[in-house]
């Protein structure tokens, strides 16, 4: 996989890499700067807010100032702290640049021994109103050729010969001024006023001015009116066009994302909105620019595409610039994507409502941004919004098959970077559509997965009915039958579906999907050779069927009955042993029993003991009952004892049977045993009404 390169915040120091159209006045302040007098020194400024692309700027200048032969040094004032280290550190960063260069030694030995002076005293002045630099400095000066009968003239005018006899001035660079505290600020502007009167040595310092002038403020004096004393001159660097500025944005998200394998499902249509509405109106600078495309493909990478890109744009930027905001979507998730109507029926929430208020405020000035950010990517957010509109659960399966934070699984997987058990469950029923038409792949991949997942898999696949290829009909429905008897059975709430009805949803959606009756009939045909039980091909033959209150009546009934009829002459002609394997024999018996019509044999059940242990295991359910206010499940067992009578026509045959299903009994059979001779005693659960 290919990588992009994420420049991070790194400004430009070439040409051809100037998007922002600046090449043109970085040249025309290189010039203003190349014509200033220098006889006495200058200082120029170049201003901008933070992340205005100063840095940049300069750099453009800076390569014209080379090309008409400058020298450019630099000071970084962030690596030192401190008056006395400040000026320690200043002296021997410029010397040491300026002894790189053999015909600046001479220079760089006088430069340093007039910084000598100033070590081991007060360097700056400290005392008084800072900003009376001339007569402090005097003072200090004359105090420490007292002190140590060393003479500063001497080491000054060295210093001012040699760069007089320059035939270029030398440019000192001091940068990102703006992001030192403010005792730091002052003692870089000391430091610049002490050295600023030397010949040939030029000054740009890059700072975003309303931070200067607020640290150089001082009792009544402005910072302006002593700004104004330092510059010679400044140039303002324009803003950049709100065209550019979207247009570099767009091109660094391109940037960023390419080579990706995987970033997500993209809905462009969505993302001119978030861009436009949440994204964009978030981003100040080509600095944001460059701060945003970092965190984002960050964070794509990790998701490894799970969840839809544009979402995972808009919530990056408020990540990224609303640091505050974002901490708190974590308890939000409920109000952002629970639907109207899928809690009880209740229109809105009152504390959903407050929250998701509190959320829009928390954002101040930018509140505008978070409310687009609900209505875009939060659809049922908007219910507490004036005038929002209202998304019912029926819009669930949507947002979950388009991998929308809008779902709250997704929500969750970005926001903890941990795939929940029905997000996982998803996921996996997504990779197994992609096999459905071939029948060992998905029974493969099926049996891979962990025994208590797979229900959780198959009931997923139900999400991607609309995407159902009739390839996949007669495959899919003989793998997911034939594996019922394979699949847990886990312990149900009150509402929740068996097992196999959980299985059978999935396989009558893929037949309806073919919605000609013909092609359905011509399926079911084609898929009963390959199931392995009666079990299965009852429940195949029930869902197309007309049987009351079971068949869906997808094909002729006509057709629906003689499969029936060959049905059951298929279970009158299984061995005893055949039958006692059966997964859901207590109806595969009673029904070819029971609808058998005039002119067919009877179904005859022999006398196997292991066929009548398990009849009577098959009779075994439990009545699930839950009292009012207690979140308790009852489950008392029972059996099917009409049923049972039934199959083995009265109590004395059903005696017999017992008896020889005792025979075979293991001690795990032991309950079941008991429960038939309490039913043959007479007994029956209390709460069933029999």
């Amino acid at each position: 996989m290919a990588s992009a390169v994420i420049h991070g915040d790194n400004p430009i120091t070439a040409r051809e890499d100037d998007r922002l159209a600046r090449l043109k006045p970085a040249r025309a302040f290189a010039n203003q700067v190349r014509t200033l007098d220098a006889s006495e020194g200058a200082v120029v400024g170049v201003l901008g807010p933070w992340g205005s692309g100063k840095t940049s700027f300069v750099n453009l200048a800076r390569l014209d100032l080379k090309d008409a032969g400058w020298t450019i040094l630099d000071f970084n004032p962030w690596m030192f702290s401190g008056a006395e280290q400040l000026v320690d550190s200043f002296f021997i960063e410029l010397t040491a640049q300026l002894r790189v260069q053999s015909r600046f030694r001479e220079l760089a030995d006088s430069l340093e021994r007039y910084g000598e002076v100033f070590s081991s005293l007060g360097r700056i002045p400290v005392i008084g109103p800072w900003i009376d630099l001339g007569r402090g400095i005097a003072k200090v000066v004359r105090k420490e050729v007292e002190r140590r009968r060393v003479g500063v003239s001497s080491p000054r005018d060295q210093v001012r010969r040699r760069l007089a006899a320059l035939d270029q001035p030398i440019a000192i660079v001091i940068d990102d001024l703006d992001r030192l505290r403010t005792s730091e600020i002052r003692d870089i502007f000391k430091l610049v006023r002490l050295t600023a009167s030397f010949p040939n040595l030029i000054y740009i310092l890059a700072f975003d001015r309303q931070r200067v002038e607020k640290a150089l403020a001082e009792d009544a004096i402005p910072g302006r009116d002593y700004l104004e004393k330092i510059l010679q001159t400044a140039i303002d660097l324009p803003a950049i066009p709100p065209e550019v500025l979207t247009r570099e944005t767009l091109r660094a998200i391109d940037a960023a994302l390419s080579g990706l394998e995987a970033p997500g499902p993209f809905d462009n249509g969505l993302w001119v909105d978030v861009f436009m509405e949440i994204v964009r109106p978030l981003i100040r600078n080509m600095r944001d620019v460059n701060r945003y495309v970092t965190a984002l493909r960050g964070t794509v990478v990790v998701l490894e595409g799970e969840v839809a890109l544009v979402d995972v744009m808009a919530l990056e930027s408020v990540r990224v610039f609303l640091p505050d905001v974002f901490a708190l979507l974590p308890a939000m998730t409920e109000a952002l994507t629970t639907p109207t109507g899928f809690t009880g029926g209740a229109p809105v929430d009152p504390s959903a409502k407050a929250g998701i208020q509190a959320l829009i405020d928390s954002a101040g000035a930018r509140g505008e941004v978070i409310r687009n950010l609900i209505l875009r990517v939060f659809p049922a957010g908007q219910r507490h919004l004036p005038q929002g509109m209202h998304y019912g659960s029926d819009w669930l399966r949507t947002w979950l098959k388009g991998r929308r934070v809008a779902h709250q699984d997704f929500l969750r997987l970005y926001l903890e970077l941990v795939a929940g058990q029905g997000l996982t469950a998803f996921m996996a029923a997504e990779r197994a559509l992609a096999v459905m038409h071939d029948a060992a792949g998905l029974d493969t991949f099926l049996r891979s997965l962990p025994a208590d997942m797979r229900v959780d898999v198959i009931a997923a696949i139900e999400n991607w009915e609309e995407e159902f290829d009739r390839r996949s009909v007669v495959p899919a429905s003989t793998v997911l039958l034939n594996l019922i008897p394979d699949l847990p059975e886990r312990q149900q709430g009150m509402f929740d579906l068996e097992t196999k009805m959980i299985v059978g949803r999935v396989v009558y959606r893929l037949l309806r999907s073919l919605a000609d009756a013909n092609d359905i009939h011509a399926a079911v045909l084609a898929a009963l050779p390959e199931l392995r039980t009666h079990s299965a091909k009852l429940s195949l033959i029930t869902y197309v069927g007309h049987r009351e209150g079971a068949g869906h009546k997808l094909i002729d009934e006509s057709a629906s009955k003689k499969l029936e009829v060959d049905w059951r002459a298929g279970v009158r002609a299984a061995s005893a042993a055949e039958l006692a394997m059966e997964w859901d024999l207590l109806r595969v018996l009673y029904l070819a029993r029971h609808e058998a019509v005039p002119g067919e044999p009877e179904l005859q059940i022999g006398e196997d003991p292991h066929l009548n242990l398990a009849i009577f295991k098959a009779a075994v359910g439990n009545v699930r009952s839950q009292s009012l206010g207690n979140r308790a499940i009852r489950r008392t067992p029972q059996l099917a004892w009409d049923v049972i009578v039934e199959l083995f026509g009265n109590e004395d045959a059903i005696r017999a049977r017992l008896a020889e299903a005792r025979l075979v009994a293991t001690p795990e059979d032991a309950p079941v045993i008991e429960l038939v001779e309490r039913y043959m005693a007479g007994w029956r659960p209390k709460d069933l009404d029999v």
